[in-house]
């Protein structure tokens, strides 16, 4: 049960042992430690100081007091022994001796901010420890929040690791999951999507905007918020349907047509235009939609699309202009209301919660798609957490080309910069790099979120002079060579930063970031990122890794199967409840990817597990031979060349197959570069298929699906 007090929130009080503890935080101001002091108010306490860094003035004079315990120790194996003797003394005597950190340089939204080389000292002393996440709320809160519901300080309590389980990889588990559960009692995951994304567009009404990529044309965030107003109430008449359904690129349309669903009290459904038939009827039925907003140029463009009837299809085009005379009224009208009269006027709930906000479809890369629901909660969970991150400014702008059936085009380019007030720049498709390229220098445009497929056109027509703007250049969706990233930095100066998530995430989980500027050299710089990994986890995801085949917990640092949890994690798919249980189970998420985290506190992805066969019993991870084929034979990055498949194999379980693109790729060339780069015989592909080209989704991601089709057909 969680405690608050005025300026105080308390989680785990119950973990704090009766006994001796050594109390490890992520960090600890004077403010903090007055709070932590406050709270084990008449136990004995020691303190413990590193030497040689520098301390708040005010902590540092707190701690010279007369009546203070203190110890100073250095991180070197000469003086643990000494270390560990006066640390066990204290504890034995059921004094609690507490950690302070000093000066260090952090990024905003940084989950700890203590060198992981002084953190593993601490773990080994052999001590009882007691890991606490200290947050403060207001450093990472939305715009649109109150201050006066983040303007605290929380301390959660993890559980006490005692003995052996003493150690770096579990005291950082019980950290994350520590402030999972700071994370998610925030008062604004209660809220309504709809309601938080009014507040935002009155907040930010005239300073941001969408620039349509197409005409160029300007959208300001009022005149959004009027137009979708008055556009809802035409969805709202037109289907008495829970969801209605949107076939449309980012752009003006998309935009207008997600946020009046919203407003309509309606969860908007973006569909995947680029799948096949069967996987966009499969999602239709499943939604139960019988409406479906689009617009008359992009059915024309669309002509092998399979069409709903026209009965159904409201186009945007068509509706807007007979609605003129009401829009100017209600951009009137929506400067002198609030935001709470607003939200009365069209029946929208303050609260939401964990109903049902937005729906997606997976892919369907490795099967029939599954419908991905999407609370309140876990949407502005994720605009939070992620935004925290990047931390743009009121005059950044933020590229929109992500296909907005994407969970990343969803929410970080509709939501999060509706909400939060960032101007976003819009073109409906991510492999015109050229205009894109145009764009980005004509606006000025200071964050790209892409994959590493998108990211290749960049490379062969964009020039240094059109990214000058750029600060961040994230990607995701698929694994980042390092060939792209170290092509791209060359060329324009910027490095590619990776990250992760998945639908069912909201997406995002773990990104890496540029690290934080450094003053001086005398204070630590915390990393905040790590070539090859997918970066740290963003505020309030926790994560555990376990053995994939008996489930059995594992040390974090280990690889194994990684499961997630934290308030951007969805609870279930669409009608199916049994697939749910698979990969939910008490509110974590087994994501299906095999992975470790390092003692940094980075997440390393080697595979999903989908993509590795077990051959004479042993594990082939599919990625890892796919690159060293690459490398072996000399591929360039433009584009994808090979693709490993697993099909069922009487003799050794399973076999693989290659699927290669390239016509000088054969078994025996293969076969003996494979050998002589020291792979096992294991692993070399039993067969070889020539294809057209690779099966790609319109996310980028290797169509798995269409990958095993290709291989079984040969």
């Amino acid at each position: 049960m969680a405690r608050h007090s005025n300026k105080l929130e308390l989680h785990g009080e119950a973990n704090i042992p009766k006994g001796g503890a050594l109390v490890v935080a992520n960090r600890l101001s004077f403010e903090d430690l007055l709070h932590l002091e406050k709270l084990l108010h008449g136990r004995k306490l020691v303190y413990l100081i590193e030497r040689g860094l520098d301390y708040d003035p005010l902590l540092h004079a707190h701690l010279e007091k007369d009546d203070t315990t203190a110890i100073e120790f250095k991180c070197k194996d000469e003086e643990r022994d000494l270390f560990k003797k006066e640390v066990h003394q204290h504890i034995s005597n059921g004094e609690i001796v507490i950690f302070v950190p000093g000066v260090a340089h952090v990024k905003n939204a940084q989950t700890m901010a203590v060198p992981s080389l002084i953190l593993k000292f601490l773990t080994s002393s052999g001590a009882t420890l007691l890991p606490l996440f200290v947050d403060h709320p207001a450093e990472t809160g939305l715009t649109v929040e109150n201050r006066v519901d983040i303007e605290r300080i929380v301390l959660s309590f993890g559980k006490p690791l005692e003995r052996e389980s003493a150690n770096l990889a579990n005291f950082t588990e019980n950290l994350l999951i520590a402030a999972e559960k700071s994370f998610s009692n925030r008062p604004i995951l209660k809220s309504h999507l709809a309601y938080e994304m009014i507040r935002g567009l009155k907040k930010h009404s005239t300073e941001s905007s969408l620039i349509d990529g197409i005409d160029e044309a300007e959208l300001r965030f009022d005149k959004l918020l009027a137009i979708a107003i008055v556009f809802s109430k035409v969805i709202k008449k037109s289907t008495n349907k829970k969801r209605v359904g949107i076939l449309l690129p980012p752009g003006k349309g998309g935009m207008i047509a997600n946020v009046a669903v919203l407003l309509a009290g309606k969860v908007p459904v973006n569909l995947n235009f680029t799948a096949g038939e069967t996987a966009v009827n499969s999602s239709i039925k499943q939604a139960d939609i019988d409406k479906f907003i689009t617009a008359d140029p992009f059915v024309r463009k669309m002509t092998s699309f399979n069409w709903p009837p026209n009965r159904q299809l409201i186009l945007v085009e068509r509706v807007l202009p007979k609605l003129k005379a009401k829009i100017v009224w209600w951009l009137m009208m929506s400067k002198l209301m609030s935001a709470g009269m607003i939200a009365s006027a069209l029946g929208i709930p303050k609260k939401g919660g964990d109903e049902e906000a937005v729906l997606l479809f997976t892919s369907g890369s490795s099967g029939a798609p599954k419908g991905v629901v999407l609370s309140h909660r876990n949407v502005l969970a994720n605009v939070n957490q992620f935004g925290s991150r990047i931390d743009l400014k009121s005059d950044d702008r933020v590229l929109g080309c992500l296909p907005l059936f994407h969970s990343f085009g969803c929410t970080v380019t509709l939501w999060y910069p509706v909400i939060e007030g960032v101007t976003l720049v819009t073109f409906p498709s991510p492999l015109e790099t050229v205009k894109l390229a145009e764009l980005i220098e004509k606006y000025a445009v200071s964050l790209i979120l892409t994959t590493p497929t998108f990211l290749r056109g960049y490379l062969r027509r964009a020039t240094p002079e059109q990214m000058a703007s750029v600060k961040l250049v994230i990607t995701g969706a698929e694994k980042l060579p390092g060939k792209v990233a170290d092509s791209f930095k060359k060329k324009f100066g910027r490095p590619v930063l990776e990250g992760y998530g998945l639908t069912e995430t909201s997406p995002a989980t773990n990104v890496n970031l540029p690290d934080a500027d450094a003053a001086d050299d005398r204070n630590p710089v915390i990393p905040n990122s790590r070539s090859g990994s997918v970066g740290l986890f963003i505020p309030g995801v926790a994560v555990r890794i376990t053995d994939p085949d008996t489930n059995q917990p594992l040390p974090i640092h280990k690889s194994g199967m990684i499961w997630l949890k934290g308030a951007n994690i969805f609870s279930g798919y669409l009608n199916e409840p049994e697939k749910t249980a698979e990969v939910v189970q008490n509110k974590w998420f087994k994501t299906g990817d095999i992975g470790r985290v390092d003692e940094d506190g980075f997440l390393y992805i080697e595979g999903r597990l989908s993509r590795f066969s077990k051959i004479g019993g042993e594990m082939v991870p599919h990625e890892t031979l796919e690159n060293a084929i690459n490398k072996v034979m000399e591929f360039g990055e433009d584009e994808r060349k090979v693709a490993v498949v697993g099909v069922p194999d009487e003799a050794k379980g399973e076999a693989l197959i290659l699927l290669s693109s390239d016509p000088d790729v054969s078994s025996k060339i293969l076969r003996e570069r494979l050998l002589a780069e020291g792979l096992p015989a294991l692993w070399i592909p039993k067969k070889i298929v020539d294809v057209d080209e690779i099966p790609i989704l319109a996310s980028g991601k290797l169509d798995l699906k269409g990958c095993e089709t290709r291989a079984k057909e040969a």
